[in-house]
């Protein structure tokens, strides 16, 4: 896929078409969410059982079924890239419900070279095959939300607005063939497995929740390559806690890669996602070249924001 670039005050800047983010920040763990429940079975370690525990994050997640349900979570994401020779990192964090596969996130964007703020942060809603983002900028009015449908992007959203979707990230886990299990290790006072791999999007699309196969089934489609390398971290209780993917494309005939990563704590959060009305909605042209989201050239909500793969 192509990263579509422009020039804006001195500098260029990817325009996050593919949002670009890295290594997360370690969150401390919630208090009562890391200790307790049934050790994940020895043979969970390799072979199959190493392959069966990592297929079924996304169920554990959404619970009740094998292991502790979780149902919803708080969530830290990162997502990294290299434009113009220089890393460029969105964060985001906020909270999920893997039931309703709907959350709320501010999304951080990275400053301009000089050093200054370009945006104020952006408030995404996710929800099934819809993102929904205030403060888009690009000539969108500062009280109006861009609605993006994620079955027509060419990634999915699974880069698109800064944020990998917590449960798309969790099914594309469902498109592993093979693992190894690396070891235990701490994660912010939690112990946790530690698996590494390559899912296969088109793999994961097919074995996908009806809310995620359209979004999955895009991207298999828009990428590249169908192979993600990962790197889950999963408790004791099978439950997901951290989760990073390393998706490449194709910019200017080179291969670049976009590292996704997604950190789950505070499992049982309450989460509120009242979805906008649709007077709020912005339906006008989004200026080119200002910020992760929509496309150039097209109206808010109607079509993909990133390149052609």
């Amino acid at each position: 896929m192509v990263v579509q670039q422009h020039r804006s005050g001195g500098g260029t800047r990817a325009v996050c078409a593919l949002a670009v983010v890295g290594v997360m920040v370690a969150a401390a763990g919630c208090a009562g969410d890391g200790g307790g429940g049934d050790r994940a079975a020895a043979d969970d370690r390799s072979g199959p059982g190493a392959v069966a525990a990592v297929r079924r994050a996304a169920a554990v997640l959404v619970g009740p079924g094998s292991g502790a349900a979780a149902g919803s979570a708080e969530v830290v994401t990162s997502m990294e890239t290299a434009a113009g020779g220089t890393r460029v990192t969105i964060r985001g964090k906020g909270t999920y419900d893997f039931r309703t596969q709907s959350g709320r996130l501010k999304v951080v964007l990275p400053q301009d070279p000089a050093g200054e703020d370009e945006h104020r942060p952006i408030t995404e809603l996710l929800a099934p095959g819809a993102l929904y983002m205030m403060n888009r900028g690009a000539g969108v009015p500062a009280d109006k939300w861009v609605r993006i449908d994620t079955t027509a992007l060419a990634d999915g959203n699974l880069v698109t607005g800064g944020v990998t979707d917590p449960m798309a990230a969790a099914e594309l886990l469902g498109g592993v063939s093979a693992v190894t299990y690396v070891g235990e290790t701490d994660l912010a006072g939690v112990t946790v497995r530690h698996y590494r791999g390559t899912a296969d999007i088109g793999r994961a699309a097919r074995r996908a929740s009806a809310a995620s196969r359209g979004a999955l089934t895009a991207a298999a489609n828009g990428f590249r390559t169908d192979s993600v390398p990962f790197d889950a971290y999963l408790d004791e209780q099978g439950r997901l806690r951290k989760v990073r993917h390393r998706f490449s494309f194709a910019n200017e005939g080179q291969t670049r890669e976009v590292v996704s990563t997604t950190l789950l704590y505070g499992f049982g959060v309450a989460v509120s996602v009242p979805l906008p009305d649709a007077r709020d909605i912005y339906t006008g042209e989004i200026e080119q070249g200002r910020a992760p989201g929509t496309p150039d050239r097209n109206q808010a909500g109607t079509g993909p924001s990133v390149g052609s793969p």
